[in-house]
């Protein structure tokens, strides 16, 4: 397919909607064979499971061109295995992994027109997404439910560069103590977002958020995990049974590892150890790494001593190693990237 006629270098991150979408329903205990549709309006009962009682999960990944040309998605198994996960954490029925992946290769497939050339700093998201669909009225899970993926072209998260920003520890809570914090759930993010409205108006950039049992512990924020580098140059990630299990943070892992040789240490991190790193970064899928210069605290600022200029050099390898992997200059290890074919 030819390439659309986007102006590539100046997308934002936002919506396109673009020409196919994949669409299964369950009923009757199965999953229909699902298909690929010109159609990109839900149509559901106004007493739908998913407007009722918000019965729904998400995941997002990304398609890109890599240097030699070819159509790549990175590591879509680990998130057919987190959207299953977070399907039956809310008694939805798993989509099968391995038609999960089918789904996104048809998916990027039938929209190959709308994937990024190299070297645009665009790329191509995935949205795969499922949802409560037939009538619920008590307090119940629903019968009936529909899985679907779109995708659409994004421009970098940062244009011109990824910043330093400020984030500020949050009053509020983002997941209760054996809760919903670990599955990525709709709910979940409704529920950050009074959080990060009132962060933006008093001037920041991102909310931290603390344990809610004890409030001394890093959790993560609304929709990404921490890293830090010590002084030492070992980077820690916090451990919890309340944070989402990034798939860019496991994969950031395991580069510092087995690429870098660096030391790691998931771990419960303390809110008291902020004062003594000398890197911070937000993980996604979205940025990849988003640097982090400044916390603060109620008033109180910790300035990291990477600066409010750059990432820091550390962060900066992970950043640069791991979005190699990505594009293709930098050799994956097995299994990390399904070329679309």
């Amino acid at each position: 397919m030819e390439k659309k006629d986007i102006d590539w270098s100046n997308l934002g991150f936002g919506y396109i909607k673009t020409d196919k979408r994949y669409v299964s329903n369950f009923k009757d205990g199965a999953w229909d064979e699902g298909v690929l549709t010109d159609d990109d309006k839900v149509v559901i009962s106004e007493c739908a499971g998913v407007l009722q009682y918000a019965q729904t999960v998400f995941e997002g990944l990304k398609a890109y061109t890599t240097e030699k040309g070819n159509i790549v998605v990175f590591r879509p198994d680990l998130n057919a295995e987190r959207l299953e996960q977070s399907a039956l954490r809310l008694e939805m029925p798993a989509f099968p992994r391995d038609r999960f992946v089918d789904a996104i290769v048809e998916t990027v497939k039938a929209n190959d027109g709308f994937v990024p050339p190299y070297g645009t700093g665009a790329t191509l998201y995935i949205r795969p997404y499922m949802f409560g669909s037939n009538p619920v009225i008590g307090v119940k899970p629903a019968d009936e439910y529909q899985f679907r993926v779109f995708c659409t072209p994004v421009g970098p998260y940062f244009k011109g560069g990824a910043k330093p920003i400020t984030i500020r520890v949050s009053d509020f809570d983002r997941a209760a103590p054996h809760g919903t914090g670990n599955i990525k759930a709709g709910l979940n993010y409704a529920m950050s977002l009074h959080a990060i409205v009132t962060a933006h108006k008093e001037g920041f950039d991102e909310n931290m958020y603390l344990d809610p049992q004890t409030r001394t512990k890093v959790e993560e924020t609304g929709g990404a995990n921490f890293i830090f580098v010590t002084k030492d140059g070992t980077l820690v990630t916090p451990k919890s049974d309340s944070i989402l299990p990034s798939i860019t943070r496991r994969s950031l892992v395991y580069v510092a590892k087995e690429y870098l040789g660096l030391k790691v240490e998931e771990r419960e991190v303390f809110f008291d150890e902020m004062k003594d790193m000398a890197e911070c970064g937000l993980c996604g899928t979205a940025a990849v790494i988003s640097p982090v210069g400044k916390i603060v605290d109620h008033g109180k600022e910790i300035c990291l001593p990477s600066g409010m200029a750059d990432m820091g050099p550390v962060t900066r390898k992970l950043y640069d190693t791991l979005t190699g992997i990505q594009m293709g200059r930098i050799e994956a290890p097995e299994g990390w990237i399904k070329v679309i074919e």
